[in-house]
């Protein structure tokens, strides 16, 4: 059965969301209590603006995960793509649960290098079959490489 680009694209953003939704539960809860108390960095973003960048950035995902899907053909076809691509999903939900969810910056540390270098496999891989798939990655990439500095600067500050 021929799936639709439409519903592609709905089933892609509602996979992303949902991840997101998902790692919102560890983060949440622990934002106004453990991460209000630790020391930041000057560079840290107010907190009111990590939804609103996530949100984008997991529609973004979302619209690139449905093209790869779409290019291939099928979700079997577009194979190793897609599947490295809800790796790097899970260690992204796996971030929040460490970072927040266990309150350990050391963990999320370890944790995000892998996302990072996940996301840029998985930029490559969306690459070979759409360049809008994968261009559509780089504003993950960007936030998740400052993410990655946000870490290790509140490592080095809650020695």
């Amino acid at each position: 059965m021929k799936i639709p680009f439409l519903l592609k694209l709905i089933m892609g953003i509602g996979l992303c969301l949902g991840a997101g939704l998902v790692g919102s539960m560890f983060t949440t809860p622990n934002v106004p209590t453990w991460y209000a108390q630790i020391q930041k960095p000057a560079i840290a973003p107010p907190n009111w603006l990590f939804g609103p960048v996530w949100t984008f950035l997991f529609l973004l995902m979302g619209i690139a995960f449905a093209l790869i899907w779409h290019k291939y053909g099928t979700i079997q076809g577009a194979g190793v793509a897609l599947i490295i691509f809800l790796v790097q999903l899970l260690f992204n939900i796996l971030w929040s649960a460490a970072f927040f969810g266990l309150r350990s910056p050391l963990l999320g540390l370890i944790d995000i290098i892998i996302l990072l270098v996940l996301i840029f496999i998985t930029i490559n891989y969306f690459h070979r079959v759409s360049f809008l798939g994968a261009y559509l990655l780089i504003p993950y990439a960007i936030w998740v490489s400052f993410a990655t500095i946000l870490n290790i600067s509140i490592l080095i500050l809650n020695r």
